[in-house]
């Protein structure tokens, strides 16, 4: 599951995440069909169509999923997910629902499949909107890739503070071992040696170079991060279709046999 309040305290479920294995295999899996074209996919249905109660919807509901990926400057992915779109036929004209909407009638969706008489009416009203239902899910794409763009450079932000406090801490490591070796003690300990005062030397050249090198590695890593975030472009790439129709309309198809 992927609710940490329901997985609390519990010993029989495993709480997943996107990382998780499970998941990115159930993930190659889905976009393995989604790209797959004709006879070769075997598993996603596209299309499907059920009967919904009449008290969740009072007109027939087209939506559809589509897949976004939103890539970086430098074409790093940097999200990913599902969306959703649909209208809603009144008297034969399609009618686009806003999101929470969208949302409320996916939520009625049954198992009940619509009979094959529903499925051949709908068919036909496919051509004359799609363009219509596709013209929505780009739209809310656009909508969605707007809303991101804030978490983005928040993201963004994030991962340069997280690199700098690393190579802070890798600086300040290295300078401590620094005044360590340079330090008087350090010749007493070694006193005669001459191999031992030559890695010291070695040693501390080193350090030094590395401890100068860190200001310019940190600038350079912070702009690289911000650049793979600048002009997030999504790509939009439709999955299924899904009609849900209230039983009143399957009645009035079929005479009356639901």
């Amino acid at each position: 599951m992927f609710d940490a309040a329901l997985a609390a305290g519990r010993d029989d479920v495993v709480l997943a995440h996107l990382n998780h294995r499970l998941v990115q295999m159930c993930l190659r899996l889905l976009r393995a069909e989604i790209w797959s074209l004709g006879t070769h996919a075997r598993h996603l249905s596209r299309v499907s169509a059920c009967v919904v109660d009449d008290s969740s919807l009072t007109h027939p509901v087209v939506i559809a999923h589509g897949r976004i990926v939103v890539l970086g400057g430098d074409n790093h992915r940097l999200h990913e997910e599902v969306i959703a779109a649909g209208g809603a036929f009144i008297e034969g004209r399609f009618t686009r629902l806003n999101v929470g909407e969208t949302r409320s009638a996916f939520a009625a969706a049954t198992a009940t499949p619509a009979p094959s008489s529903v499925d051949t009416r709908f068919q036909a009203l496919w051509e004359r909107h799609h363009n219509t239902l596709m013209s929505a899910l780009d739209a809310r794409r656009i909508e969605r890739t707007k809303n991101l763009e804030r978490n983005l450079d928040e993201r963004a932000e994030a991962e340069v503070n997280k690199l700098s406090k690393i190579m802070t801490d890798l600086q300040r490591a290295i300078t401590e071992e620094l005044e360590r070796k340079d330090g008087p003690q350090l010749l007493l300990d070694l006193g005669d040696d001459p191999t031992g005062k030559q890695q010291r030397e070695r040693d501390l050249a080193a350090l030094r170079r590395r401890l100068k090198e860190i200001p310019e590695e940190i600038k350079r890593e912070s702009d690289h991060i911000r650049s793979r975030f600048q002009n997030p472009s999504a790509r939009l790439f439709p999955v299924a279709v899904t009609w849900l129709i209230p039983r009143k309309a399957v009645l009035e198809v079929t005479g009356g046999r639901a």
